[in-house]
């Protein structure tokens, strides 16, 4: 059994990769035939997976501990050098869309292959490496400043995982609390932070217009490897969601005032759908890992197995500690065919919702690890959080082990956040389009154009006594935003699809979980429509799919 103590991957030194990479150009120039061409194919993937295990350990080990001088200096150089390590592989990339076996080598290893590295040497030239460094540079300063966050609460000081218990509490004024202590450190922090996405904004300005294209927008999406739908496809997903979603949560976010007694609901009291608060795993960390491995074990060989594997091999931090990332992830060492899972345990429902979520990342991952090619052991975004979404909604049946009596309460509330998150999700979205199609707009300006998306996309919302997120500051929380431009309407189409797995479960169980299963090992050997498509999914583009399967789970709820 693999264990995270194996996994190691030595220091890429530039000198000795760039040699590397010149004898693999050369291998590609000499290849005469197919087979030829593969071979030197093969070699320069072997040598990216590689790595690719040493920046996700670099990541990873920052990410465990955001004040560690070593880790810090580690990612420093990693940050240093990726943009060159970019450059080696788009070289090798071009010469491989331009070689004469370029056809034989798409039959043997998908023509999708081809359309990733079209996407890639679209969205890289080496005259935007110094913009890289910086990007990456402020991406971690922002996430450092997170991490290290205290916030005061009634005598005690919490970092912003510590506080989400608090925020979902059955007492009304400790909610509103929690909340104020949130917003106070970003309204005490608003100046650092709208200059840091200020230069972030301006740097990816510039790099698309030094890439030729209008705005960052075009050179967002080519980042993303996004191949089979652009910008106009996503604003008519936007459009479906104000007409058939905004109207439904509307009126879910009623009933919610009316569950709970309330006149008018409040922003502190969107997070609690019942008056006795959310439901809560009924113990800690090692025993939930217990109750996990119980669950997939009920859930057949291939999930189960799995989990013993990645307890086993100590592959994940689920714990909260000060200094810690907030949030969670899955990342993955190719050269070792395991994922590692990273979490913030902090005794709320959300353990579950995170945990269950990223292991359905960690499970496409280890399912799709033998794909002959490291681009396509991850499909892109939106295809990989389908099998993350759907495992949350997959595990409902199994949810007693955790909450108990509760379970019920517990899945109704999931799926009333699922529907109650889509909205949000294509706010995120609607608001990078307009921030990087006006990226010449003030700090001020933008959280305006927060604001305005709040009116489309969330009306209900009444932030009460809450400046700094009444005045549009909301959005500076979501890392995304920040980090990965654009990477958010992911989720919402990805819901959607997850939905309609939720559908076909309640009505053949076994037959769903094969397509889930099947789903996984394809990796991203294809894009996204068409993998959605393999699974007997209707992609969220096609007119009507939001509205049949919104209707759906308005049933259940109702």
């Amino acid at each position: 059994m693999i264990t995270i103590d194996d996994v190691a991957a030595p220091r890429p030194a530039y000198d000795d990769l760039a040699g590397m990479y010149r004898a693999f150009e050369q291998s590609l120039g000499a290849a005469g035939d197919a087979e030829a061409a593969a071979d030197a194919l093969l070699r320069w993937d072997r040598q990216r997976r590689e790595t690719q295990t040493w920046t996700s350990l670099v990541n990873l080990r920052f990410s465990q501990d955001t004040q560690n001088a070593d880790f810090k200096r580690e990612r420093e150089y990693c940050d240093e050098i990726t943009p060159r390590l970019t450059e080696l592989d788009v070289r090798i990339m071009r010469a491989l869309l331009a070689h004469p076996q370029r056809a034989m080598l798409a039959r043997r290893f998908g023509a999708h292959v081809f359309a990733l590295w079209e996407c890639e040497v679209q969205a890289f030239d080496p005259a935007i490496q110094p913009q890289l460094v910086r990007e990456a540079q402020l991406k971690a300063e922002n996430d450092a400043l997170i991490a290290g966050a205290r916030l005061p609460l009634r005598g005690e000081s919490y970092n912003f995982a510590g506080l989400v218990k608090f925020r979902e509490s059955a007492d009304r004024l400790l909610r509103h609390d929690a909340e104020q202590a949130r917003w106070q450190w970003f309204a005490d922090h608003r100046a650092a932070l709208d200059a840091c996405y200020d230069q972030l904004v301006h740097l990816r300005h510039d790099m698309a217009r030094t890439l030729g294209y209008e705005n960052y927008v075009a050179m967002g999406y080519k980042r993303l490897n996004r191949t089979d739908y652009g910008p106009a496809e996503v604003a008519q997903f936007r459009a479906e969601v104000r007409e058939h979603l905004v109207p439904l949560v509307v009126a879910l976010r009623r009933r919610q005032a009316s569950v709970l007694g309330l006149d008018r609901l409040m922003f502190w009291d969107e997070q609690v759908e019942d008056p006795r608060g959310n439901p809560a795993p009924h113990g800690g960390l090692d025993w939930q890992m217990d109750r996990a491995t119980e669950m997939f074990d009920a859930m057949g060989p291939e999930l189960g197995g799995f989990f013993r594997l990645m307890r086993g091999g100590r592959l994940m931090d689920l714990e909260n500690r000060d200094g810690k990332r907030f949030g969670g992830f899955c990342t993955a060492f190719p050269t070792h065919g395991v994922p590692f899972i990273f979490g913030n345990f902090n005794g709320t429902q959300q353990d579950v919702h995170v945990f269950t979520h990223e292991m359905g990342h960690a499970y496409q991952a280890y399912r799709s690890r033998g794909q002959a090619l490291m681009d396509c052991l991850w499909p892109t975004y939106e295809a990989a959080e389908i099998h993350s979404m759907s495992l949350e909604l997959l595990t409902a049946p199994h949810m007693h082990r955790f909450f108990g009596e509760d379970a019920e309460r517990f899945n109704r509330i999931h799926l009333a956040q699922a529907l109650n998150f889509i909205p949000y999700g294509v706010a995120v979205d609607h608001f990078q389009h307009l921030v990087y199609e006006r990226p010449e707009a003030s700090p001020a300006e933008r959280h305006a154009m927060w604001q305005q998306m709040e009116r489309t996309y969330l009306p209900w919302r009444d932030y009460g006594d809450l400046p700094h997120v009444a005045q549009g500051g909301l959005w500076q929380f979501q890392r995304h935003i920040y980090g990965m431009p654009f990477y958010y309407i992911d989720y919402t189409l990805a819901q959607t699809c997850a939905l309609q797995f939720w559908v076909r479960a309640n009505a053949d169980l076994p037959q769903t979980m094969n397509a889930y299963h099947a789903l996984c090992a394809r990796g991203g050997e294809a894009p996204f429509q068409e993998l959605v498509r393999s699974a007997g999914l209707t992609s969220p583009f096609e007119p009507g799919c939001l509205r049949a399967v919104a209707g759906q789970a308005q049933r259940a709820l109702s």
